[in-house]
């Protein structure tokens, strides 16, 4: 569990320097360059979630700590469906989902982090989607409390195209992607 916790810390701790550091961070930039910042804060996104593959890996087995009903299996199903809509969302210019959510990424972190807390009850389990949801829910607040646009006039089309690719998106990895990645179908508990 300590490479997870350790994952978890560099991955999660390099996406909050703007929500806990933000004058630290503006002096890194200033003193370094953009770049730079971009470079650092790449490397230690990257190191971060490979040390959260490799301890997750290493920890997901165990007694689970509670039973989940069966009836959640579903409602993981849909909350992961829209959060692939909603980061999507987070990158396709001028859409209504961004329009009205502001922060489509962080809501579809928070939302997968949700369905998957729902089915997996093992400790590195609870440890990674736990602190998903956390950062998530932090995060979420901070952009808020900063004011963050929701840029260019939404377009119908565009929000079409996003909900048709975040739908395509979320079928690909349930069916194929997530067993090969992942090592579990999420249609086998179905």
């Amino acid at each position: 569990m300590n490479w997870l916790i350790a994952g978890l810390v560099l991955f999660l701790g390099a996406h909050s320097v703007r929500i806990f550091a933000p004058n630290w961070r503006a002096g890194v930039i200033a003193r370094l360059g953009d770049g730079a910042w971009k470079g650092l804060y790449t490397l230690a996104s990257l190191a971060g979630f490979a040390l959260i593959i490799h301890g997750y890996g290493i920890a997901r087995g165990g007694a689970p700590l509670y039973a989940a009903p069966p009836g959640l299996v579903h409602a993981t199903f849909g909350l992961v469906f829209l959060a692939f809509i909603l980061i999507v969302a987070a990158y396709w210019p001028a859409n209504h989902i961004k329009h009205a959510v502001r922060d489509p990424m962080v809501a579809g972190v928070g939302l997968w982090a949700v369905g998957h807390l729902l089915v997996n009850a093992t400790p590195a389990a609870l440890a990674l989607f736990g602190s998903f949801l956390v950062w998530a829910v932090v995060d979420f607040l901070s952009l808020r409390r900063r004011g963050s646009s929701p840029g260019a006039a939404p377009r119908a089309i565009n929000t079409v195209l996003v909900v048709i690719t975040g739908a395509v998106l979320a079928a690909v990895f349930a069916h194929w992607l997530h067993l090969w990645l992942i090592g579990v179908s999420p249609l086998a508990s179905m």
